[in-house]
């Protein structure tokens, strides 16, 4: 459906395109996203793995929803350091957990579309639902992951005497470092990955 292209094209400059989130631009999507949704539940609609995709990246903008609401209830909402602290890192990691998991699953789209057209009876058995919801699931059990790590860092201020636990915390605050470290480059290359699969399809 043309509808559906349009909504790929839209997010694909909000998250691949653009260099931060904008707040009207995450509206905007929000709006789109809803709109997809419902477009996605008309039986009229093929229940190919592209679907299965768009259906993920619609649902991760109800992330950047819970971001938006968050902003606004802790606007209204006084509350003590530490659980601003919290709410605040939720908050970015509601936003993060949107970006990023888009952004992967828009990377799916655009591999998905490159196989179509230059390896189209080899990957067949590839390019099916089942493995588009596998590859979903592993793309929100990381940034899930990812995400966790990263709210973890927002009780570091607490004093935990029991030594294991301690342990285990340490052990998490030094892979959410190395984490952040490596994000970044992460996203570079998965710009110049969907540059290169375009410019490969396209020219």
């Amino acid at each position: 459906m043309k509808d559906l292209r349009r909504y790929l094209v839209f997010k694909y400059i909000q998250y691949l395109v653009l260099p931060s989130p904008n707040t009207i631009i995450t509206l905007l999507g929000l709006l789109a996203s809803l709109y997809v949704m419902l477009i996605l539940t008309f039986p009229s609609v093929s229940r190919k793995s592209t679907v299965v995709f768009i259906s993920n990246i619609a649902q991760a903008d109800i992330l950047a929803g819970c971001s938006i609401l968050s902003a606004i209830t802790t606007g209204m909402i006084r509350s003590e350091t530490s659980s601003a602290s919290f709410q605040s890192g939720l908050r970015q990691n509601f936003q993060i957990a949107n970006v990023h998991a888009s952004s992967l699953l828009l990377s799916c789209v655009s591999l998905e579309a490159f196989l179509i057209t230059f390896l189209p009876v080899e990957t067949r058995h590839i390019r099916n639902v089942r493995c588009a919801r596998v590859a979903s699931k592993i793309i929100w059990t990381a940034v899930i992951t990812e995400c966790f790590l990263y709210q973890l860092e927002c009780i570091k201020c607490l004093d935990i005497s029991h030594r294991q636990v301690q342990l285990l915390l340490n052990f998490c605050y030094d892979t959410t470092a190395w984490l952040k470290l490596l994000i970044y480059p992460i996203g570079i290359l998965l710009r110049i990955f969907n540059v290169y699969l375009f410019y490969k399809m396209y020219f």
